[in-house]
């Protein structure tokens, strides 16, 4: 048995290897569903995957709603839209399609496959990676040759390293014991070794992730001058792995050979709209979280993908960081000189801001269910998050449940299960459906509903102007438009969804004005005064200075930050080129940092961090020491203490002439 790179790639893309053209059925006026099914697959072997998708949808009307016929069509009919660049359309046919598909029926195992295997992908995209676990584990469940199956296996790994790493480790020593004795494709084996290593890095484990590195660089055909994007990826992993080591020599060696800060024209600079992640907000963002993102450059300036590998602070904080970058946009005509090789696959280091430190939307609401539960005097099951906490919580929930499924108890327990964000989206929104109904049978508050409202927890990236459209019609709903803390937690959430996008700012300050001048809201409220740090950074970002001073001041939070000052204090002096590392200088290395750090009242800087660094851990170092031998003016402070605190500046890194 031999298994290439070719057809374990085109499974855990939910493809088809070698698939051949078929000659295209005529059919006349009135042709019958199997001439359709005939043209249909016909079409799927051509390049034009509009018209297989509308030869499938034509087949899917003319069969029997809730039929395995039309099952077959809808699934289908998802893989031509995704081969055609329509990926929510195609999410949504393979889902309805696949729960439509007989589990019993051996003939069609292959189509189960295959949908679940794009699904898997698809949610990777999304960067639902709990979701993305659960397909691949379906997926395997119908896989019938070892390619299929080991396509499946890999696809956990990536997606349970991030949500669950241990079940990654059980589905590692399955691929073991797999391919033991059995010849792979060195492309494969690289595979294999790559997931490995990205796994140890994640798992701490920095010594393993370099054997498992140089591995994968092996099979890939080692540290050549012939440079593909696979080399790309297990290079720097191999990199990442020996710098966090503190093996720094050899690392910037195997960096070099990336491609990564050497690029022959143009210049990968950071971007207008390339910023970091306040920290706060949902995913609890602390100042120490670091993560490493690889992204994708579309030709339109856009970032068509991104995905998290590597992440001091868990999978949660991966995860979020890589939400950020997909965000991130160049110029265009920025982009055109960047060759596209480079804009493949690049990497960048990263973390959050202090400047706009966001309070938590889903906290306050959770905070808000906590309270009620306490003033029922109905204790809660611990709020450990992660999958080991997943075992407990589903026990303390069926045993809630047999005792009465719809107390309050119960709603305790399948409180804190679904709020495991480790939880597959589908499980967690159907939790939050049957909570809703318990808290409303209870006369539960406005904000308690809110809490376990499913059109209020689902948070598809897939469909953003649907969730737009939904945030609105709830905030104008009877059941929650007369409770102002309901009301105000939802516009939160519908600016944070407007901030989220390049053209968004303009829309959401009036959605927040809305916040801040709600009388019946207190000054101090914790959502008010969210509503203000947004304010203050949207001001900020638009170089309305006085105004973001205003709004800062008004939250009663420190306010004495560079961002916030009409003219932060002028740099006297910074070092030379001498700050230009050496090592990075002997490999030809170019690159730059995005760093904050505070000035206290003597000019002198302190707490210098790296927000945003390219390549990766190579100048992160540099940057910050660049920022504590410099020294800006002199401001004046009664107390003595910081003249300005959060600070933005970046520094390029370029070699001489």
């Amino acid at each position: 048995m031999r298994m290439t790179a070719g057809a374990v790639a085109a499974i855990m893309l939910g493809g088809t290897a070698g698939a051949q053209q078929a000659p295209i059925a005529t059919m006349g006026a009135n042709p019958t569903a199997q001439q359709l099914f005939d043209a249909a697959v016909a079409l799927d072997a051509t390049p034009d995957a509009a018209a297989a998708a509308r030869a499938w949808a034509a087949l899917e009307r003319r069969s029997k709603p809730g039929s395995r016929s039309r099952a077959i069509a809808q699934v289908r009919r998802g893989a031509s839209l995704l081969k055609a660049g329509d990926r929510s359309g195609a999410g949504e046919a393979i889902r309805v399609g696949l729960a439509g598909l007989p589990k019993t029926d051996a003939t069609l195992a292959d189509d189960r496959l295959l949908a679940n295997l794009r699904l898997g992908a698809l949610a990777i995209d999304a960067l639902d990676y709990a979701d993305a676990a659960d397909f691949y584990i379906a997926a395997e469940q119908d896989a019938g040759d070892p390619g299929a199956k080991l396509g499946a296996l890999l696809g956990q790994v990536q997606a349970m390293t991030f949500v669950d790493p241990a079940r990654a480790k059980v589905a590692l020593v399955r691929i073991d014991a797999m391919t033991a004795g059995t010849k792979l494709d060195g492309k494969v084996t690289a595979t294999i070794a790559q997931r490995q290593a990205e796994l140890l890095l994640n798992t701490g484990d920095f010594a393993g992730a370099k054997a498992a590195a140089l591995r994968a660089v092996a099979a890939s055909g080692g540290l050549t001058t012939r440079t593909s994007l696979s080399d790309v990826a297990v290079r720097s992993d191999a990199a990442i792995a020996m710098l966090l080591a503190g093996q720094a020599d050899q690392a910037r060696q195997y960096m070099a050979m990336t491609g990564a800060g050497r690029l022959p024209k143009g210049e990968f600079d950071p971007a207008a709209e390339m910023r970091a992640p306040d920290c706060g907000g949902e995913a609890g963002l602390k100042p120490v979280d670091v993560a490493v993102v690889e992204f994708t450059i579309a030709d339109d300036g856009t970032v068509r993908r991104a995905a998290p590998i590597y992440a001091a602070g868990g999978g949660q904080v991966a995860l979020e960081f890589a939400r950020t970058v997909r965000e991130w946009w160049w110029p265009a005509e920025r982009v055109a000189a960047i060759p596209a090789f480079f804009r493949y696959g690049a990497r960048v280091e990263m973390r959050c801001s202090t400047a706009f430190q966001r309070p938590s939307i889903e906290r306050s609401v959770d905070a808000a269910v906590e309270k009620w539960l306490a003033g029922k005097d109905i204790d809660l099951p611990d709020a450990t998050n992660g999958p080991v906490a997943l075992a407990p919580q589903r026990a303390a929930l069926a045993t809630a449940s047999a005792a009465s499924p719809a107390s309050l108890s119960t709603l305790a327990a399948l409180f804190r299960l679904a709020g495991n964000w480790t939880l597959p989206a589908e499980e967690r929104l159907a939790l939050y459906d049957r909570g809703m109904t318990i808290a409303a049978a209870h006369d539960a508050p406005a904000v308690v509903r809110l809490a376990f409202d499913p059109a209020v927890r689902n948070n598809d990236d897939d469909g953003r102007n649907k969730r737009h459209e939904t945030l609105t019609a709830l905030i104008e709903s009877p059941a929650y438009a007369g409770d102002p803390q309901a009301r105000a937690i939802l516009r939160l959430m519908l600016a944070d969804r407007m901030m989220a996008r390049r053209s968004g700012d303009r829309n959401a300050m009036p959605v927040l004005r809305l916040i801040v001048d709600d009388a019946a809201l207190s000054k101090d409220d914790p959502l008010k005064v969210g509503a203000l740090v947004r304010i203050a950074s949207l001001e900020q970002r638009a170089g309305q200075v006085d105004a973001a001073r205003t709004a800062f001041t008004a939250t009663g939070l420190d306010a004495r930050q560079c961002a916030l000052l009409d003219a932060p204090p002028k740099m006297m002096t910074s070092p030379g080129f001498e700050a230009f590392p050496r090592e990075a200088m002997a490999w030809g290395f170019e690159g730059w940092a995005q760093v904050q750090f505070d000035i206290a009242a003597d000019g002198r800087t302190a707490a210098p961090r790296a927000l945003l660094s390219y390549p990766p851990f190579i100048f992160s170092g540099a940057s910050t020491d660049f920022i504590k031998a410099s020294r800006f003016a002199k401001t004046y402070r009664p107390d003595g203490e910081l003249g300005c605190g959060g600070t933005l500046t970046r520094i390029v890194f370029k070699m001489p002439g």
